[in-house]
């Protein structure tokens, strides 16, 4: 049984592996961006314990996290949550580009940095739940595929860094996944969305999880899926 931080845990993906390390009697720290969201996510996932950050300000990150108990020792840090906000380069405004650059990169490498002490003493692992926008940037993404690709980066420097600690770093890079993050992109694309067509979240869940349980003689560093469909 170990122990494990989940960003995202709201909804999604996030859920999903929440639930299923639950389920596996594992200890579980869920991030919320305040108090009240706290109190819903411990009514919602019996047994979890909570943490609270906003990773809309990763800058108080820090302060925030001195202010409670964190993990002696920590054997999964999974990074799910994001923000995505579509629109061409002449029209996005700071504003989104900050909030996606915030939640999506900035926010996972400081959490990871006030971490690593308790990953290292665990020799546990970092999961980046990244996308396909992490590989390629189409029209309409560039600030979302951006973050993404600081993630990226950011991804494969940890591993480089941490890997004589011990500590083991994945990215995982779903397609299109039957998500609330999903419904709104295709709002923002003007598109009808049918949940049927992608990914479900499960898969996606079943895939972090499969890095997660790899005997320790061997890393999954990658992880691309995409929908079947």
């Amino acid at each position: 049984m170990g122990t494990h931080l989940i960003t995202g845990a709201g909804s999604g993906i996030g859920a999903v592996v929440a639930e299923r390390l639950l389920a596996r009697g594992e200890d579980v720290l869920l991030l919320a961006r305040d108090a009240r969201r706290a109190a819903e996510l411990r009514e919602r996932f019996t047994g979890a314990a909570t943490l609270v950050g906003d990773l809309g300000d990763p800058a108080k990150l820090s302060w925030a996290f001195g202010h409670q108990s964190l993990p002696v020792e920590l054997d999964s840090l999974l990074h799910i949550a994001g923000v995505v906000e579509l629109g061409r380069v002449g029209d996005l405004p700071v504003k989104a580009w900050q909030e996606q650059l915030n939640v999506n990169a900035v926010a996972p490498a400081e959490i990871t940095r006030l971490l690593l002490p308790s990953l290292r003493l665990a020799r546990g692992h970092v999961v980046f739940v990244n996308s396909g926008a992490g590989l390629r940037a189409d029209a309409d993404w560039s600030a979302y595929a951006a973050s993404k690709f600081a993630v990226r980066a950011l991804a494969d420097a940890l591993r480089a860094e941490e890997h004589g600690n011990g500590v083991r770093v994945t990215t995982v890079y779903p397609g299109r996944t039957a998500t609330p993050m999903q419904e709104k992109v295709h709002r923002q694309e003007g598109r009808a969305y049918d949940p049927a067509q992608w990914i479900a979240p499960e898969s996606v869940a079943t895939a972090i999880l499969t890095a997660l349980d790899l005997p320790r003689d061997a890393e999954l560093t990658e992880i691309t899926v995409r929908p079947g469909r």
